[in-house]
């Protein structure tokens, strides 16, 4: 057998033994717990803060409200802009909120699951997120697979099972995979079961579900094997009393889950035409402060000295061009109520308003 270096962090090649879980855990395989939700109590916050802020009107806002605490350039009060935006963005924080709580709970019903997997010379009842790479474990009939498996044995002719693939490529046609001969003659017997010590190399996790190869090793013979007599997990047992198989790959290493990938800040394309909608906006907003910034400049030079016949002032404070750049800055102040802050919560409402009329409509058929 070709040596491997346990140190190392990039996984070239998977060493499988079966019935082993001393020899496997020295390779720190992933256990069958899975995990797709985004936060938890420590994180929420300021993940979230950071990505609401993702959106531009969030950003915007944030940066108006520093600037009305300048009372230079002030001339609205802060509480204006904070209020608004402190609701906006619980209002979506709610919403990720929620969606995050069903995640977690939906993680949970998965990883409480049970199955029957062979410990110590007996089929114990465990559950999914205590299934570790190299257990053997049965699966009875319109069971989901509950991590990638090497196919052993069944209960059809020939080592043949039947496997519903929904879940993974949305076909509902039931395919077939079959076991090799030598591992079929195990049969059911668990005795025998418990002592098969097979090892398995085969290629690292990665995300093909069409394509799986490697090679067993079991009494100095070595058989080929491929996607064929794979069991991957979110597959269905039909038609099939029962069979055994190898965990090869569990939890966030199985196939399914490599095409799932980590839970990602997700960006519909409302989402991206309301960001590019606001920054037309906001540039309309800067050109407009621009131009009566330039107003207040001519002005101050031309006119604004005049007024000192009037208001008898020691001396010029500021220059005209200073006081045009503070000009610019409070008129985009002013004018803030051109990007819309609600936008955002107005977009994520519609599809929760369509579904709400779904319904209705559905009861009503």
């Amino acid at each position: 057998l070709t040596k491997r270096n346990f140190s190392s962090t990039v996984e070239e090649e998977r060493h499988v033994r079966a019935n082993d879980r001393d020899y496997n855990e020295r390779f720190s395989y992933a256990d069958n717990h899975i995990k797709t939700a985004k936060y938890n109590v420590f994180t929420f916050l300021p993940i979230n803060l950071f990505e609401q802020f993702q959106r531009f009107a969030n950003a915007y806002f944030l940066v108006l409200l520093i600037l009305q605490l300048i009372p230079e350039i002030s001339s609205l009060s802060w509480f204006t802009t904070i209020v608004p935006l402190v609701l906006v963005l619980a209002i979506t924080a709610v919403k990720d909120a929620t969606d995050d709580y069903f995640r977690h709970k939906s993680d949970q019903q998965v990883n409480t699951r049970q199955s029957q997997v062979l410990i110590k010379g007996k089929l114990q009842n465990e559950k999914w997120m205590n299934v570790r790479v190299g257990d053997i474990i049965k699966l009875e009939n319109n069971q989901f697979v509950a991590a990638d498996l090497l196919l052993l044995s069944s209960s059809e002719p020939y080592g043949l099972c039947y496997i519903e693939t929904a879940e993974l490529d949305g076909e509902t046609n039931l395919k077939v995979r079959q076991a090799l001969t030598v591992t079929s003659d195990l049969g059911d017997d668990v005795a025998k079961l418990a002592d098969f010590n097979g090892e398995v190399i085969c290629e690292p996790p990665n995300n093909k579900l069409d394509k799986f190869t490697g090679t067993l090793f079991w009494k100095d013979n070595k058989y080929p094997l491929d996607n064929e007599k794979m069991l991957l997990r979110g597959c269905v047992l039909r038609n099939t009393e029962w069979c055994f198989g190898l965990v090869i790959f569990a939890g966030l290493q199985t196939k399914l889950m490599q095409n799932c990938g980590r839970t990602k800040l997700k960006r519909t394309s409302i989402d991206k035409l309301m960001n590019t909608l606001v920054l037309w906006i906001f540039g309309f907003l800067i050109c407009m402060g621009i131009i009566l910034a330039i107003g207040n400049t001519i002005w101050e030079q031309k006119v604004g000295s005049n007024f000192w016949e009037y208001l008898q002032w020691k001396e010029l404070t500021i220059s005209a061009v200073f006081s045009g750049f503070l000009t610019f800055w409070s008129y985009v102040i002013i004018l803030n109520t051109v990007v819309p802050i609600s936008l955002y919560v107005r977009g994520h409402q519609m599809p929760i308003f369509h579904k709400l009329n779904d319904l209705r409509e559905h009861r009503c058929i």
